[in-house]
C-alpha cells in the first residue's frame, strides 16, 4: 500500500509544549488542499466537494471513482458541524430502477495522521478484494475516512459515535448528489475498528439519519464492548483492548494519540508517554498503523509497559464511557463473522459482544470461520455476508441464530499466513 507523503505543515494548535519536538499534536498535513475546507460548513450529510481518485488508488474494476468531502457532526463534545473525507464507488453499467443500493464501508484501524486516511493513502489488497465483491453484487459503495483522517483535527479512535456519524452522512451525502443514481437503501460495513463504526451506525440511525433506508448491518473482527454487568458464561471485560499498558504498542499509541487527544483536548499526550515511547508518539503524528508495529518491533517492545505512564486514571474513566455501547439492542439485522483464529481481536471478546446483544434482543447472525484471523474473516466471510445483504434487499430477513451460538473456545491457529 503506497503512501503520499509531503512536509508536515508547523503545529498551530494551543497546548503545552512537550519536552521535545513530537509533530503536530493531532496528526495534521501532508495531504493536497482538497481536503481543506474554509467556508462555512452546511448541515450534515451534505456533498462539499469530489474529485476523480488518481489511479493509484481506485478501486480497479468499478465504473466510477471519487474522492469525496461532505459534510457531518463531530462525535466529540459539542464541536459542531465538521467536513469528513472518503471516497465512492459506483459499479459499472448502468443504475437499476431506483438505483444502486449502498454499501457504507467502515475500514479498520490505519494509523491516526491525516496521510492515513484511505481516500489518500490507497486501500489494502485485501480490502479492495473485498470492495470488489460488493461492487459486482450490484452495490455501490461509499467509505469514509472518518473524523479527523485526511481532514484537520484529531480523529477519534475508536469512538462509535465519531465513526457512526461519518459512516451515516457518506452516504447520505452520496446518496443526495446521486438520487437518479443511487438509492436511500443502505447496508453498513465494516470490520475491525469498522465493526464498532457500522454497528454505532446503526444504533444511530433512526435518530441522526432517518432518510436513509438502512436494510442491515455486516460486521466482522468485531472490536466493541457494552457497558452492562457481567452475564453468566462471559469472560470479564480484557485490557488488551482498552488499557494501553496491555496493548500493542502500534495500536496503543493510537488510543493516547487519538483516543484520549479527542477526549481531553486539554491534555497533551506526551505527558503520558515516558521518553522511551516519544518515537512511536513522534511517528504517530506523520506515519499510519503500519510504520508504528515495525517500528516498535525494531525498538522489542511486546506490550506499553515501558512507553507509557504508571497513572493513566485521568484519561482511563473518558475513555470507556466513549468506547462502550449503552445499550446492546441494535437496530435491524445484525451479520458477524468472526475468524477463530484471531488472535487480534481475540474470540473472548467478540463472543461476549454477541451474547450481550443477543440478550438484548438484537437480531445477531453470527457466522464463524475455523482456522481464519482477524484479516482473512474478511474475505471468507463474504460468501455468506454477501447474499445476507442480497436476501434483505429482497424483503428476506434470515432468522437469527442467537439461539444456537457456542463458545469459541481457545483462539485456534491461522489456517495460512496474515493477509493484509
Amino acid at each position: 500500500m503506497g503512501q503520499e507523503t509531503a512536509p508536515a505543515p508547523e503545529h498551530t494548535a494551543q497546548h503545552t509544549a512537550s519536552p521535545v519536538d513530537l509533530g503536530d499534536i493531532d496528526g495534521d498535513g501532508g495531504v493536497s488542499a482538497f481536503y481543506q475546507w474554509t467556508g462555512e460548513i452546511p448541515a450534515p450529510g451534505q456533498m462539499l466537494r469530489q474529485e476523480p481518485l488518481p489511479a493509484d488508488r481506485r478501486q480497479p474494476e468499478s465504473g466510477q471513482a471519487l474522492r469525496i468531502l461532505y459534510s457531518s457532526t463531530s462525535g466529540v463534545g459539542d464541536q459542531g458541524p465538521i467536513v469528513v473525507s472518503g471516497m465512492l464507488f459506483l459499479p459499472k453499467g448502468s443504475a437499476p430502477k431506483g438505483g444502486w443500493p449502498l454499501v457504507s464501508w467502515a475500514h479498520g484501524t490505519t494509523g491516526f495522521a491525516d496521510v492515513c486516511a484511505p481516500s489518500w493513502n490507497g486501500t489494502s489488497l485485501r480490502d479492495q478484494g473485498y470492495l470488489q465483491r460488493w461492487l459486482e453484487a450490484g452495490f455501490a459503495v461509499v467509505a469514509t475516512d472518518y473524523e479527523g483522517l485526511g481532514t484537520d483535527g484529531v480523529h477519534p479512535y475508536l469512538i462509535w459515535r465519531s465513526e457512526g456519524h461519518a459512516v451515516l452522512d457518506a452516504a447520505r451525502a452520496a446518496s443526495a448528489a446521486y438520487p437518479a443514481v443511487l438509492s436511500r437503501r443502505v447496508v453498513l460495513v465494516g470490520q475491525s475498528q469498522g465493526s464498532g463504526a457500522a454497528i454505532g451506525s446503526a444504533y444511530l440511525a433512526k435518530s441522526y439519519a432517518p432518510q436513509l433506508d438502512l436494510l442491515g448491518t455486516v460486521a466482522t473482527g468485531l472490536v466493541m464492548t457494552f457497558d452492562t454487568p457481567e452475564a453468566a458464561g462471559q469472560a470479564a471485560k480484557g485490557e488488551k483492548m482498552t488499557d494501553p499498558r496491555a496493548m500493542d504498542p502500534g495500536f496503543a499509541m493510537l488510543r493516547i494519540a487519538g483516543t484520549d487527544r479527542a477526549l481531553n483536548p486539554d491534555l497533551d499526550p506526551a505527558d503520558f508517554v515516558t521518553p522511551a515511547g516519544y518515537p512511536l508518539l513522534r511517528l504517530s503524528r506523520r506515519g499510519c498503523l503500519r510504520d508504528l508495529m515495525a517500528k516498535a518491533e525494531e525498538m522489542g517492545l511486546k506490550d506499553g509497559q515501558t512507553v507509557f505512564a504508571a497513572d493513566l486514571a485521568p484519561l482511563d474513566s473518558k475513555m470507556d464511557a466513549a468506547f462502550a455501547f449503552t445499550d446492546g439492542r441494535i437496530p435491524g439485522p445484525l451479520f458477524v463473522g468472526t475468524g477463530l483464529a484471531d488472535d487480534m481481536a481475540g474470540t473472548q471478546g467478540q463472543y461476549n459482544a454477541v451474547r450481550a446483544m443477543c440478550a438484548a434482543g438484537t437480531q445477531v447472525h453470527w457466522h464463524t470461520y475455523p482456522g481464519e484471523d482477524h484479516s482473512t474473516a474478511v474475505t471468507v466471510s463474504a460468501a455468506d455476508s454477501i447474499p445476507f445483504a442480497q436476501n434483505l434487499l429482497k424483503g428476506h430477513v434470515p432468522a437469527s441464530n442467537c439461539a444456537s451460538i457456542q463458545h469459541p473456545g481457545p483462539v485456534q491457529q491461522r489456517k495460512g499466513a496474515y493477509i493484509d
